[in-house]
């Protein structure tokens, strides 16, 4: 919570308990006190675990100790900071307020006696988790780097990809308590001024007391919080922010998250794999149009097969149909309850193998898959062709795990429609899911602007991947430089 602690006296001892009654039971508060160059004295506070304590050692107290110079012609705020300290970074401050968040995020303090002004020293030396490839992001070709906790180490990654002084990372806090750090990135040259003025305006709005990850913050910022599509997008992965950056996107880099959010979001890019820049164009491209067939598989096949077998049999095949009449005989539930029941306990299954560790999530899902369906379908609970339609579904599902929202509600809707109205109840809720599809909008963009106003040059990275030499323009979301390649 911020608030307005005043200014710093001249006095260095009530200075001192200014500082120890704000974080009054604190145990990783740490003092020093030191005298240097012959009886001027100071008093040094940092929070233990957040500081490089061999810095503070090697920068601040041995070149105070070891000095011998004397007071010149200027306050002794400046004389120390100025000429004896060997930090690669200091601010001079009176106010309290900006001493306190400094200290919290890892500086030092130094305060002195005879000056209400105060020396914050850049000292952090918080540890990190290191690099490492993100689980749910992994490639077979391309960068292992994957973004940490740490907000500057993260900047860090982008900005090694991103040689420009384009680049630029304005910093903003959010959260009353937490008073979380947030960078707003983006390539001058290239970004939405109108983009870039809408999330401001919607940061600014944010009135919450706590961030402790970015998901707070996208659902705050997104277009509708009630669509089930994905309106904002997120990776861990620095290659994939640069790669929006350069395209007039906007990224919000949250401390103690590894998660980035990138905005605008195109709705193809569910349907595209972060290697798809990595290998050959070909490979990619089918394998994007894999991925979109899926998809469609994914929320289509339940709802078909109920709607066939329900109120048109005589559309099926006939052999097919006396083996679905086999199969059912016996089967206490609906077609339309079957499908429902079975769909759920996949989704069970899913979840549970996703939250169990990673060895036992495994087995659970072998298990459950055949040993529980073989079972199932032995006992005549289920139907052997219903078991193939759902496991084909839910298998489909898996192969757009951006969609994974879409997928669970426009899965049982349709399938809904299709159970109580057939064919036709298919047929316009998939009208009304286009429709749907159709009207996303990111931060007053339109998401399927390359449906909407189709052009040669803007299906070129949707449907498939052409090559470099082909992706001549930007994507249409912004105004300035849209030519990539010239």
């Amino acid at each position: 919570m911020n608030q307005d602690y005043g200014r710093f006296s001249a006095v260095l001892e009530e200075n001192i308990k200014l500082i120890e009654d704000i974080f009054k039971g604190d145990s990783i508060l740490r003092k020093r006190k030191i005298s240097f160059c012959s009886g001027y004295k100071g008093c040094l506070f940092y929070f233990d675990g957040m500081v490089n304590v061999s810095m503070i050692n090697e920068s601040v107290v041995r070149p105070l100790i070891m000095s011998k110079d004397s007071l010149r012609d200027r306050p002794v705020a400046e004389w120390v900071g100025y000429e004896l300290l060997f930090a690669s970074e200091i601010v001079l401050t009176e106010k309290v307020e900006d001493t306190v968040n400094s200290m919290l995020y890892g500086d030092t303090l130094l305060l002195l006696e005879g000056s209400s002004t105060a020396i914050t020293i850049n000292t952090k030396g918080w540890r990190t988790r290191g690099i490492s490839e993100p689980e749910n992001e992994r490639v077979i070709q391309g960068s292992r780097e994957g973004f940490d906790e740490a907000a500057m180490f993260n900047l860090s990654m982008i900005r090694r990809r991103l040689l420009t002084p384009d680049f630029c990372a304005e910093l903003t806090r959010i959260g009353r308590r937490t008073n979380t750090i947030v960078f707003i990135c983006y390539l001058k040259s290239l970004v939405n001024r109108n983009t870039l003025r809408e999330l401001k305006k919607r940061l600014s709005k944010i009135n919450i007391d706590s961030v402790l990850d970015s998901q707070y913050i996208t659902e705050h910022i997104r277009d509708s919080n009630s669509s089930v599509f994905k309106t904002i997008g997120s990776t861990e992965r620095p290659d994939v922010v640069a790669a929006r950056l350069l395209e007039g996107r906007i990224a919000l880099v949250v401390d103690t998250t590894p998660v980035v959010i990138t905005l605008p979001y195109l709705f193809s890019e569910n349907f595209q794999s972060d290697e798809d820049y990595f290998i050959n164009y070909k490979l990619a491209s089918a394998g994007r149009i894999m991925r979109i067939f899926c998809f469609f598989l994914a929320i289509s096949v339940p709802a078909m097969y109920v709607a066939l077998t329900t109120f048109h049999f005589e559309f099926l095949p006939t052999a097919f149909a006396l083996t679905v009449s086999v199969s059912r005989s016996g089967v206490p539930f609906s077609t339309l309850a079957e499908c429902v029941i079975l769909t759920v306990i996949f989704e069970i299954l899913r979840e549970t193998a996703i939250r169990m560790p990673q060895s036992v999530g495994q087995a659970l899902s072998i298990v459950g898959g055949l040993v529980v369906g073989q079972a199932a379908v032995e006992a005549k609970i289920v139907s052997a062709p219903m078991l193939i339609v759902v496991a084909l579904s839910g298998i489909c599902g898996l192969m757009v795990p951006r969609l994974r929202s879409a997928v669970f509600f426009a899965r049982f809707g349709i399938l809904f429609a299709a159970g109580f109205f057939g064919i036709y109840g298919y047929l316009y809720s998939i009208v009304l899911f286009l429709i749907c599809v159709l009207r996303i909008k990111s931060f007053g963009i339109d998401a399927t602007q390359s449906l909407n106003s189709p052009s040669f040059q803007s299906f070129k990275d949707v449907f498939i991947r052409t090559s470099w030499k082909r992706m001549i323009k930007r994507p249409p979301i912004q105004e300035n430089d849209i030519i990539r390649k010239k």
